[in-house]
């Protein structure tokens, strides 16, 4: 019995080892950006503690495997489970410390991890399980566990409990381990008061943490955004935070803006206007993200518009915009008209699979912070959006800011080039970013700026049109190479632009 229940142990802890480690690196990715490098680094860092960790573990005599194999559980659970809401706070009150917390934090759970099968084969050694079934035993369990909570974390764990739940949820497998070996060889064990005290203190910890999580994001992001949350969600894809200030909605993702009620206008007015006004006879328009619905209002004001496919990853930002009233009110009940129809789905793998054809293509990612985002704004990428698009059509894409980010932005412009298409950069002041860049590109036909538009406008006219398509010398065209998918210099430079812009 006693050798089951040390099996089963590696198991447990096999899962919980690796749920601390996705747990860190996608939170990195959320609060950060670029998930490869954040990945990347923290795997590196939790597989070179490991080591350390199953080094340092030859120093522990025979006779105290047990007891330091306890010791090492409720640690692990109490430093692992508290990890994500330790970053998140510290994230959201003091950024200056978080990535060495991060890596602390992450050594230190690794070394512990590392620590734990050691112990356990020598344990089980000790109980006189020969060698090879030993380590076949161990070894099996260790990889399921794993194989579990890989499977478990990205389709149940991180959407439906979040991950600072998740972490305080494995923090108390861990010390559940903690007791049940603390039970099963009670015999064995000196001073066996004092460790029952010690598990049950730290149980006690980690169950309140776990009871207060919500409550504890909810500070967190109150801190990081400075106003009301009025809604906020964790999906498989992101983090979605709604917050109110006076009249002020503001969405964030991933702790990055997205719009201001207040100037939001100006922004969707200069996304949409100068290339529909310019195609009186369209008559479909694709949407690739805009899932907030604010470009999509904005489109549906044209009368000679009789479709448009909204093509949106996250079916927890076209439902919250379609659903909230204060966001039902904001985007003018636009999902809600009979012309649209919504698609959730990876925008690159729509493209690929769909044989539509529309006369014009609206293209409102966020900014590509990172890899995944990077994609869609690639050569492979825009060569499937100028096969959707009729070739007197145009094609307009939010391309981050021409004077923050100067190279991410000619970078863009260069790609859209790259595949063919004519460029015709553009910029607009919004307040709550900035100046703000877009690229309108056309398959074959000449563009030319409107001078009037049919529509009642709040920010375009004759004089700011012209203005936007004119850049001074401070935001002046950068040659670039394109953004091409196997090397995505488009999210390197991205990163050092804005870097330059937060030092």
């Amino acid at each position: 019995m006693t050798k089951r229940i040390l099996i089963l142990s590696v198991f447990v802890v096999a899962s919980c080892g690796l749920a601390y480690e996705l747990i860190a690196g996608a939170l990195s990715s959320y609060l950060l950006g670029d998930s490869i490098l954040q990945f990347s680094t923290i795997i590196g860092c939790y597989l070179f503690a490991m080591g350390v960790g199953a080094h340092f573990s030859k120093y522990v005599r025979d006779e105290d495997v047990l007891s330091r194999f306890i010791d090492i559980e409720l640690a692990v659970g109490l430093i692992g489970g508290v990890s994500a809401a330790l970053l998140f706070m510290t994230f959201s009150w003091m950024a200056g410390p978080f990535r060495t917390l991060l890596y602390v934090l992450v050594f230190m759970v690794g070394c512990l991890v590392g620590m734990e099968v050691p112990l356990v084969m020598r344990a089980l050694n000790a109980r006189q399980i020969e060698f090879n079934e030993l380590v076949s035993r161990v070894l099996t369990f260790d990889y399921l566990g794993a194989l579990a909570v890989s499977l478990l974390f990205p389709l149940v764990l991180a959407p439906h409990l979040g991950l600072v739940r998740t972490a305080f949820l494995f923090g108390m497998l861990n010390v559940a381990v903690g007791f049940w070996t603390l039970h099963a060889f009670r015999h064995e064990l000196a001073n066996l008061h004092g460790k029952v005290v010690r598990a049950s203190s730290v149980m006690v910890v980690l169950v309140f943490g776990f009871a207060l999580s919500d409550r504890m994001v909810e500070w967190g992001e109150q801190a990081l955004v400075g106003d009301k949350v009025v809604y906020s969600t964790t999906t498989p894809y992101q983090r979605l935070l709604i917050t109110r200030w006076k009249d002020d909605l503001r969405l964030y993702i991933n702790g990055n803006l997205q719009f201001s009620s207040r100037d939001e206008y100006r922004y969707h007015e200069a996304l949409v206007h100068p290339a529909l006004q310019s195609l009186p006879w369209a008559r479909s328009v694709l949407v690739l993200g805009g899932g907030d619905g604010l470009a999509l209002r904005e489109i549906l004001r044209y009368p000679n518009i009789k479709h448009v496919t909204v093509v949106d990853l996250d079916p927890a930002m076209t439902a919250a915009f379609t659903s909230r009233p204060e966001l039902v009110k904001l985007n003018a009940k636009a999902f809600s008209d009979p012309r649209v129809t919504v698609v959730n789905a990876d925008a690159a793998v729509w493209l690929k699979d769909s044989g539509a054809m529309f006369d014009a293509a609206i293209i409102d990612f966020p900014d590509p912070s990172s890899f995944a985002l990077g994609k869609l704004y690639s050569v492979p990428f825009y060569s499937m959006v100028k096969k959707h698009v009729a070739a007197n059509g145009l094609v307009v894409v939010q391309s981050t800011s021409p004077f923050f980010a100067p190279h991410a932005y000619w970078t863009i412009e260069a790609t859209l080039r790259d595949v063919g298409m004519r460029t015709y950069p553009y910029h607009a002041y919004v307040p709550s970013f900035g100046e703000w860049g877009f690229v309108l590109a056309s398959p074959q036909q000449q563009f030319v700026p409107p001078t009037s538009y049919r529509l009642p406008m709040r920010f375009l006219n004759a004089d700011t049109t012209r203005e936007m398509f004119l850049f001074p010398p401070d935001m002046k065209r950068i040659e670039m190479a394109p953004n091409r998918l196997n090397t995505q210099s488009l999210v390197r430079e991205f990163e050092q632009d804005w870097g330059q812009v937060i030092r």
